[in-house]
């Protein structure tokens, strides 16, 4: 089978999500082409989707959530995977007892699952280099609170990714 991973990536954490995703399903013997959006991207030459995006502030980025409505009719014929990277730290729960995982569902899921009808949706911790962020945000991360709510470092959980699309390669056969 040939599969598009599709991302949106803002500092490169959910790129490397996607690419270790794409690489599993190689690695079980199907096609997998990743492709940054806004790229020019046709899903009509695969038999199955994966798309995902990093989440801000609740929301997807807006070439990931283009992408899917521009694509519906193509997307709806095949099945499909949707992941959001997002939540910084290790913590599964925050101190207000919230999951955060729940928390980092974007605001467009519910409209994008109507929409297309993907086979699952998944949260991935991501990851934050602070010399990728703009000026506001390394400004922000000057003061504890800024610090505490961006912490920096790699929270991808690579076997957790492996084994999702581990599932998605069983989910094909």
């Amino acid at each position: 089978m040939k599969v598009l991973v599709a991302y949106a990536s803002r500092h490169g954490a959910t790129a490397g999500i996607a690419e270790r995703i794409a690489e599993v399903i190689r690695s079980e013997g199907h096609t997998a082409d990743t492709v940054e959006l806004p790229a020019a991207a046709s899903v009509d030459d695969y038999d199955a989707c994966v798309v995902g995006s990093s989440a801000y502030l609740g929301h997807w980025e807006k070439v990931a959530s283009a992408f899917v409505r521009e694509h519906r009719d193509g997307l709806v014929a095949r099945p499909v995977w949707l992941f959001t990277s997002g939540p910084l730290g290790t913590e599964e729960v925050d101190e207000q007892g919230q999951n955060v995982r729940e928390s980092a569902v974007p605001r467009e899921l519910p409209e994008l699952t109507d929409a297309i009808a993907p086979r699952e949706h998944h949260v991935f911790f991501g990851a934050l280099d602070p010399k990728t962020l703009g000026v506001g945000a390394r400004v922000m991360r000057k003061l504890p609170a800024g610090r505490k709510l961006l912490p920096e470092g790699d929270f991808r959980d690579w076997p957790e990714i492996e084994d999702w699309a581990r599932s998605i390669v069983r989910a094909l056969a």
